[in-house]
């Protein structure tokens, strides 16, 4: 069994991977990379073994991947920076021997005509390492739900209204955990030699299209709490967005306000959903896990009460 080498393992996704390769059974054939080894320092008496490795600094990356067979390359936050990033990982990967390497894509980046901004950064990385010459793998996850209804859920039901750009258009909102453990199988299969993934694209989604006003359907009947969805233009988004304080386009720092993306990666994303771009819906996390991809529906479930909780102020305020 050869090793794998997660970069940014300590993060969300690089941690939710780590924590079912380790419950496999494959601690010792991990190598986990981060620029922050501190934050890993649980995982060496787990088995595997920790490295400092910085995409801004390529000269750390060959050091870090050394003697590994198989990489998850975990796609960077930082949206119009990732390319660069990227391609110094992929350069020590293929230096150091590496044979197969994973990528954590996006769906609904083939057609040029495609808006939205973060379609650059992922199908150059794909290109990328397509020219690498090593196998690869590419887990092309959808729209997160977690991120809509974990993370901006709260201001939805603090405010009552899910304001957005996306209009009518449908996606396959997927939970990030289906996306791990789509990873995960992939990974497993590869160092096990169960199944040959190479030259495969996986769409990682959830298991139905649904509009934004859908999905606050859903949280309204599921919390009990009246909410409203309003569409907006492109350019009433933008507006919001600067009032927020957000920055339009990339910047040199890794984040404005602890912030890592710009509005016109949100603002582009939306009106990739309005026209239908990221309209895509597959079984592959079932094909993948043997399980059902989770619905939507039941990540806002598992977060009622949360979801409650922060629609209070406004039930105060009435």
């Amino acid at each position: 069994m050869g090793r794998i080498v997660i970069t940014g393992a300590s993060g969300q996704y690089g941690r939710g991977v780590t924590d079912r390769l380790i419950a496999a059974g494959l601690g010792d054939q991990l190598v986990l990379i981060s620029r922050t080894p501190a934050k890993l320092a649980d995982r060496e008496a787990q088995g595997a073994a920790i490295r400092y490795g910085d995409f801004d600094r390529p000269e750390t990356l060959g050091d870090a991947v050394a003697g590994a067979d198989t990489m998850l390359l975990i796609s960077g936050t930082r949206v119009g920076a990732r390319v660069a990033q990227h391609k110094a990982a992929i350069d020590a990967a293929a230096a150091q021997g590496v044979r197969h390497i994973l990528y954590t894509s996006f769906i609904g980046i083939d057609d040029p005509a495609n808006p939205a901004e973060v379609r650059h950064d992922h199908i150059e990385t794909e290109r990328l390492i397509r020219e690498s010459g090593m196998d690869w793998t590419m887990l092309r996850d959808a729209h997160y739900a977690d991120a809509m209804i974990v993370m901006a859920g709260p201001g939805v039901m603090s405010s009552g209204q899910w304001i957005s750009n996306a209009g009518d258009g449908r996606e396959a909102m997927v939970w990030r955990e289906d996306c791990v453990e789509s990873a995960v199988a992939v990974l497993r299969d590869i160092t096990t030699g169960t199944r040959d993934h190479a030259g495969r694209i996986y769409n990682i989604t959830g298991p139905e299209l649904q509009s934004f006003a859908e999905v606050t359907a859903i949280l309204s009947q599921v919390t009990g709490v009246p909410l409203a969805y309003t569409p907006v233009s492109d350019e009433a988004q933008y507006a919001i967005f600067d009032a927020m304080g957000i920055p339009r386009r990339p910047v040199d720092d890794q984040s404005v306000n602890g912030i890592p993306w710009n509005s016109d990666d949100m603002v582009t994303f939306g009106a990739a959903i309005r026209e239908g771009f990221l309209a895509i819906c597959s079984d592959d996390v079932e094909k993948l896990t043997g399980r059902p991809a989770r619905s939507v529906r039941s990540l806002i479930e598992a977060h009622a009460d949360m979801l409650r909780a922060a629609a209070q102020p406004m039930e105060h305020a009435k």
